[in-house]
């Protein structure tokens, strides 16, 4: 607080600072604590200790940075018409599309059935900061510092491609891997590399929404079909299509598992009609209840899947590392396209990742996830059947969250808001449709971050929620 009231202005050079015993007295903090943060400041430049007088502002603070020019009139005070018109410019407009929003305080409130993010008191902290140390250590901080222009770092593309990968059943060779800021990162850039304007792109009904937004960006001709009890349909309404988008393993956000005949119908038909697969392996580490299926990536024999796949749902959403594996050709031209977006991810975050899995703590964690995620999965399954009964399936797969249809006449984004006062997060479906009339009874449940205690309770209460929207008023 400090710094930022001398850098702004607010502790000009040379003014004084409270006494250390002041500064204590008023913040009820212990002297020593004032005076340890004082003496830091002093080694840093902000301030300087007069003997027998005090602390002050350096003269010198200011050194250096160019001071900005006062404005008679605010940017954001200036007439409309002598601003420049920047909305006129946009080409794009991506701020009107319809986006899944999440409660920033989800937190703090009772019942977070909240879908994406994790508990943390589940997270090994402890041996993520030892990997943390040891690359911020002199033998592999060397490593990490230098620019890598377009190069992934080769401890995490090993740990992929020998420990991640196989257990889908995908093989690939170093050069056919690329590491990326999330998996929405990785669709991005392969919009940007393939999606033309004439393209025809085909995905599920409902389906993940920052994809189809993505989509249609780039294409007027984005084609969604119903998705039913086998995932994404493979029949002649696919016809025509250049690009087909699935969620086979786990599907977006119905949780529906794409069975093996389907996958490999898939597979014969985007040989025989010459298209692309695009496979968003979203949750791979959350398959906890039935035996593992195999990616459709493990099934392709000719190169025409991409497979995207995420590091962030199995740690936590705000690392933001993810991969993605196609033929050599597009890999490099991905990292080509890559390099003039941001370089390449962090090296520093990826060594981290890398050491995390090497050392064994990725697969540790892995299981302790299946077991609690296992438990929340029976007891929200014996919660919906009784407080819901006939609105959700189980997750065959497994993974973190649960698809539910409401009553025909629920209106789950007024239900969400109303949940939302009542301390309980949920996530309506109505983003997930493509159309302007999409249906609005439908909305996801995550258990991820909800403890076991809160399950029942919390679907207890929105029962009884979605009972009072059902009856009438007086």
């Amino acid at each position: 607080m400090i710094v930022d009231a001398v850098l702004s202005g607010q502790l000009p050079p040379g003014d004084p600072l409270p006494s250390c015993r002041a500064m204590a007295k008023r913040l009820r903090v212990s002297r020593n604590t004032v005076v340890y943060a004082y003496q830091r400041l002093v080694d840093d430049g902000f301030l300087v200790a007069r003997e027998r007088s005090g602390f002050y502002v350096a003269d010198d603070v200011m050194q250096g940075r160019v001071q900005p020019p006062a404005r008679e009139t605010p940017i954001s005070e200036i007439p409309a018409g002598d601003a420049p018109d920047m909305e006129r410019r946009f080409r794009i407009r991506p701020s009107r599309q319809q986006n899944i929003r999440k409660p920033k305080d989800w937190r703090s409130l009772p019942y977070p059935f909240i879908y994406g993010q994790t508990d943390t008191t589940l997270f090994p902290l402890a041996e993520w900061r030892d990997c943390s140390r040891q690359v911020l250590g002199r033998r592999m901080f060397d490593e990490v510092t230098h620019d890598m222009l377009g190069e992934d770092d080769p401890v995490l593309v090993e740990q992929i491609r020998t420990h991640l990968l196989p257990r889908r059943g995908v093989t690939a060779s170093a050069g056919e891997i690329l590491i990326t800021l999330g998996a929405q990162n990785a669709l991005y850039l392969l919009a940007s590399l393939f999606l033309q304007p004439s393209d025809t792109v085909v995905m599920a009904d409902p389906g993940y929404p920052d994809f189809r937004n993505l989509a249609q960006l780039r294409t007027n001709r984005l084609r969604t079909l119903a998705v039913d009890a086998g995932g994404l349909p493979v029949d002649g309404r696919l016809d025509g299509a250049d690009y087909i988008f699935v969620t086979p393993s786990h599907h977006f956000p119905t949780t529906v598992t794409m069975p093996l005949a389907r996958r490999q119908a898939l597979l014969d038909y985007a040989t025989e009609h010459d298209c692309i697969l695009i496979e968003d392996d979203y949750e791979p580490e959350a398959n906890y209840v039935a035996e593992p299926t195999p990616a459709l990536k493990s099934m392709d024999r000719d190169g025409r899947v991409i497979y995207v796949g995420s590091l962030s749902k199995t740690l936590f959403p705000g690392l933001r590392l993810g991969y993605l594996v196609a033929s050599r050709p597009v890999v490099d031209e991905l990292r080509a396209l890559r390099r003039l977006m941001l370089r390449h991810p962090p090296t520093e975050v990826q060594r981290i990742a890398g050491l995390f899995i090497a050392q064994g703590h990725h697969d540790t964690y892995v299981k302790r996830l299946g077991k609690t995620y296992k438990r929340r999965w029976r007891l929200m399954s014996e919660a919906l059947d009784r407080h819901l009964p006939g609105t959700s399936q189980a997750p065959g797969f497994g993974g973190t969250s649960f698809w539910v249809e409401g009553p025909a006449e629920l209106d789950a984004d007024a239900l969400a808001e109303r949940a939302l006062h009542e301390g309980l997060v949920l996530e309506p479906g109505s983003v997930n449709f493509a159309g302007d009339r999409p249906p609005r009874n439908f909305f996801r449940l995550g258990f991820s971050s909800i403890a076991d205690e809160k399950i029942e309770p919390g679907i207890a209460k929105l029962a009884a929620l979605i009972g009072e929207q059902r009856r009438p008023p007086r």
